[in-house]
């Protein structure tokens, strides 16, 4: 009988990382998932609770990482991740980018195992090529508001990129464009929860400018995927996993009004410091070296989301 590997996914509680241990667990790996809660939720792994290959340790990865025994899989994905969350914890945010990958690739030299470091379309910044390609440097303020959270994650792509060249360890980063699905936090600031919140609820749908804006929208099983497959490849340099098909998010609320059967109106408001005017992925080089690219229909993926934002309600009426 063959012993099973270990993987052991940072921020596990969170909206990604719970979905991230689901697919691990069904690959056959043992997960050790660590998060302190900042931004996680214990009922986003409540269904693991008696899975008797799922351990999960209250920590803060920003100080030292000790697991005992075999580890053969890590992935980084602790860190806030939306707007509202990494302007009200700037710090930490920072401390998590630098010191928790500083942390996530010591244990990952200690045990000799790959790490997969979740890095962002943020470190785009403010694009001026369109759609965006891994070779493109971006376009970042690092002393605007954003910064905290752009500049956290180029810093963790370096450090990720020092330790594959410098000891050998076997390294990869994904950057990860717009995610929805269930699980995410109907008060975490991001534009699917935001207006499919504000849709069911009967209130205005706010939109931030003109609403001429650009996002790309990926499905989380399709991103997941995507992870995994990247984590099981033998490449190293950054890599975009997102869905190409782009909308503006005047397109966007408009589809959501139209899902849910909701009246609500458009509330316009101010557009937000260094917010991006557009976001597309260029995932030529997904398709090429993982054979991945989406295959969630954004109308089955709204159509889950928004069923699971109407039962969280429901609960929590």
């Amino acid at each position: 009988m063959s012993i099973k590997k270990t993987a052991v996914v940072t921020g596990a509680a969170g909206f990604l990382g719970s979905h991230l241990s689901d697919r691990l667990l069904g690959e056959g790996y043992k997960v050790v998932g660590l998060d302190n809660l900042l931004t996680g939720n214990l009922r986003n792994i409540a269904h693991l609770g008696n899975n008797p290959d799922f351990d999960f340790v209250q920590h803060d990865v920003t100080k030292f990482i000790d697991l005992p025994g075999p580890v053969n899989l890590i992935f980084h994905f602790a860190s806030p991740a939306s707007p509202i969350d990494y302007l009200q914890l700037p710090i930490q945010t920072l401390k998590v980018g630098s010191l928790g990958t500083h942390n996530a690739l010591g244990l990952a030299k200690a045990k000799q195992a790959t790490l997969l470091m979740a890095s962002t379309s943020e470190t785009y910044g403010d694009p001026l090529v369109h759609p965006q390609k891994e070779t493109y440097w971006g376009n970042v303020n690092p002393v605007g508001p954003r910064g905290v959270y752009d500049e956290a994650k180029r810093f963790a792509e370096a450090m990720t990129m020092g330790y594959h060249r410098a000891h050998g360890l076997d390294t990869k980063i994904v950057r990860i464009f717009n995610t929805y699905g269930p699980r995410m936090r109907l008060e975490d600031g991001r534009v699917v929860p935001a207006f499919i919140g504000q849709a069911l609820q009967g209130q205005p749908l706010t939109v931030f400018g003109d609403g001429s804006q650009t996002r790309s929208f990926c499905y989380v099983s399709d991103l997941i995927d995507g992870i995994f497959r990247l984590s099981q490849s033998d490449y190293h340099e950054p890599v975009n996993i997102g869905n190409p098909a782009e909308m503006t998010v005047i397109e966007f609320a408009e589809k959501i009004l139209r899902i849910t059967g909701s009246d609500s109106k458009i509330d316009f408001r101010p557009l937000p410091v260094d917010d991006p005017k557009v976001r597309q992925p260029d995932i030529t080089l997904a398709r090429k070296i993982l054979g991945w690219e989406p295959k969630v229909s954004f109308e089955e993926g709204i159509v889950n989301t928004v069923a699971y934002f109407k039962d969280f309600l429901a609960l929590n009426a």
